[in-house]
């Protein structure tokens, strides 16, 4: 069982940035494809970005490409999701999720998720 935890959300104006976090159990947090997913309301959940188990490689929806930035550091079990220049189509709450056994590096289906964490709330207001 992998438990995550996010943390970092809040209230933010237009144009600011927000840091997320999302600490992870377990021993083998090397080996988790991690990913982050929105949900904003009235809207399905979506893919915002994903990091590959060891060697940092990335991928992003179009729609945050440039302003966010994913990164992993695999010692203290936490994957970070770095937001930047936020609009108000960014409010949503952030899920954290993993992927332990993938073939793929990376984590976009959120049908592929095998752990979610409780979720973090982002608010940019215009």
């Amino acid at each position: 069982q992998v438990q995550l935890v996010e943390s970092g959300g809040g209230l933010v104006q237009a144009g600011g940035s927000l840091r997320l976090s999302c600490a992870a159990s377990g021993r083998t947090f090397s080996r988790y494809v991690m990913g982050w997913f929105r949900l904003a309301p009235g809207k399905e959940r979506e893919f915002v970005a994903t990091i590959s188990r060891s060697d940092g490689n990335t991928q992003y929806a179009d729609s945050v490409k440039g302003r966010f930035t994913i990164s992993r550091d695999n010692a203290k079990n936490t994957v970070y999701l770095q937001m930047s220049t936020l609009k108000p189509e960014d409010t949503a709450i952030y899920y954290c999720a993993a992927r332990v056994l993938s073939g793929s590096d990376y984590l976009t289906d959120q049908y592929q998720v095998d752990y979610w964490g409780q979720g973090t709330q982002v608010t940019v207001s215009s």
